[in-house]
C-alpha cells in the first residue's frame, strides 16, 4: 500500500498562511496519494490542486467537526498528516501527525485584554484544544528557536519540536544590510506590514511618530490595516495624524503581490510588534533590500540583525531608534556636579 499525504488546513484562507499554502501546493510530492482539507473561502488555481482529493470545509463548528471525523476515518498507519492550522487533530489518528504552529498566542501565556470578546473566546478555545489534544501529535514544527523554547515550555518537553523556517520565497535573504546599499531619499519612507491585532502595537508606533512631530520630524509611514476589521484603530490613527500633521497613510488590506510592491517604495521597515511566531515581513524586507528597525526581542534576532532596535513598550525608545537611523543625535544630558546641584536646589527654594 502506497503512503498518503494528508494536508489539513481547514481554517486558513487569507494572509501569510494563504501564501505559504500556495508555495506548498506548487511543490506537492508526486509519489504519494494527496488528500487536502481546505477552507471553502480559500481560492487557489485549479491546476495547482490537480491530482489531489479535496474536501472543502465551511467556516462553522459542525463542518470542521465533520472534517476532523473524516480524517480519523481515512488516515492509515503509514500515512503522513500535516496540520497547518496550529492545532492538532481532534481525534487520535493512526498515521504520523506533524503540526505546524504559527499562532504564538496558543502557546505564549500572554493576556488577551486588547482583543475583542469574540477573538478572546476563539483564542482561549484553541488554547484548550491544543493542550487537550497534545497526545494526538507526533511532532511539532515551528519557524524560530524562540517558538521552539515556547513549545518546550508548553509541552513540558514531551513532544519533539523541530525548527523549520519555512517561507514561500527564500531568495535575497540577509541578516543585515549595509547603509551603503540604501537608496538615497529626500524624505525617509517607513513601512509597517501588519494586521491591526493588539500585539502589532500600532498605537505606540503612532505615539512615537507624534513625538517625532513635536521635534519637527515628519517621516512618512505606510500601514496595511484592514479598516473594515479594525475600524476603531483606523479612526484613532486618522485622528492622531490630523491633530499632529503626521505623514501616515493606511493602504488597507493588500494581497501579497501588492505588499511586495510597497517594499519597493520604502526605505525601511519598522516593526514594533511585541510577539511573533516568525515575522515574515522582516525577511521580506531584507529580501527587498530594506533596512529594518525592530523590537529588541528574541523573535527578531532569530531571523535577522536589525539596523536599529528599540523597546517595543516605549514610544520614546521607538522615536529614538528612528532618529538614530536618520543620523540624528539625542541632546546631551546636562549633567551637573555637587556644587551645581546645590545651586539648583537653593535657587528653586528661594
Amino acid at each position: 500500500m502506497s503512503r498518503n499525504l494528508f494536508i489539513h488546513a481547514s481554517n486558513i484562507h487569507q494572509g501569510g498562511g494563504r501564501s505559504l499554502l500556495k508555495a506548498l501546493f506548487s511543490n506537492l510530492p508526486a509519489n504519494m496519494g494527496l488528500y487536502l482539507t481546505l477552507d471553502k473561502r480559500l481560492s487557489l488555481p485549479d491546476d495547482m490542486l490537480a491530482g489531489s482529493e479535496i474536501r472543502r470545509v465551511e467556516p462553522s463548528v459542525f463542518s470542521r467537526f465533520k472534517a476532523e471525523k473524516w480524517l480519523a476515518d481515512h488516515v492509515a498507519a503509514d500515512d503522513l498528516v500535516l496540520c497547518l492550522s496550529s492545532l492538532p487533530p481532534l481525534f487520535k489518528l493512526k498515521g504520523h501527525v506533524v503540526v505546524f504552529v504559527q499562532n504564538r498566542y496558543l502557546v505564549d501565556p500572554v493576556k488577551l485584554s486588547g482583543f475583542s470578546l469574540r477573538s478572546r473566546m476563539r483564542i482561549m478555545a484553541e488554547r484548550f484544544w491544543l493542550s487537550l489534544r497534545l497526545s494526538n501529535v507526533s511532532e511539532f514544527v515551528v519557524q524560530t528557536p524562540a517558538m521552539k523554547r515556547l513549545m518546550k515550555q508548553f509541552t513540558g518537553g514531551k513532544i519533539k519540536t523541530r525548527v523549520v523556517p519555512f517561507l514561500d520565497c527564500i531568495d535575497g535573504y540577509r541578516r543585515s544590510i549595509s547603509f551603503s546599499d540604501l537608496p538615497a531619499a529626500s524624505k525617509p519612507r517607513f513601512l509597517y506590514v501588519a494586521s491591526g491585532d493588539p500585539h502589532k502595537n500600532h498605537r505606540l508606533l503612532i505615539c512615537a511618530w507624534c513625538l517625532l512631530a513635536k521635534e519637527g520630524l515628519f517621516p512618512s509611514l505606510r500601514l496595511t490595516i484592514d479598516s473594515w476589521q479594525f475600524p476603531e484603530l483606523c479612526t484613532w490613527i486618522s485622528r492622531q495624524s490630523e491633530q499632529n500633521n503626521l505623514d501616515v497613510e493606511n493602504m488597507g488590506s493588500l494581497d501579497h503581490g501588492e505588499v511586495k510592491k510597497l517594499y519597493g517604495s520604502a526605505d525601511a521597515l519598522i516593526y514594533p510588534s511585541t510577539m511573533e511566531s516568525f515575522g515574515i515581513p522582516l525577511i521580506e524586507a531584507r529580501q527587498a533590500g530594506l533596512s529594518v528597525l525592530a523590537s529588541e526581542l528574541d523573535y527578531v534576532r532569530d531571523v535577522l540583525d536589525p539596523d536599529q532596535s528599540f523597546d517595543p513598550l516605549s514610544e520614546v525608545s521607538i522615536a529614538r531608534a528612528v532618529k538614530r537611523f536618520l543620523g540624528l543625535d539625542e541632546s546631551v544630558l546636562p549633567l551637573v556636579g555637587a556644587k551645581e546641584f546645590f545651586t539648583h536646589i537653593f535657587k528653586n527654594e528661594s
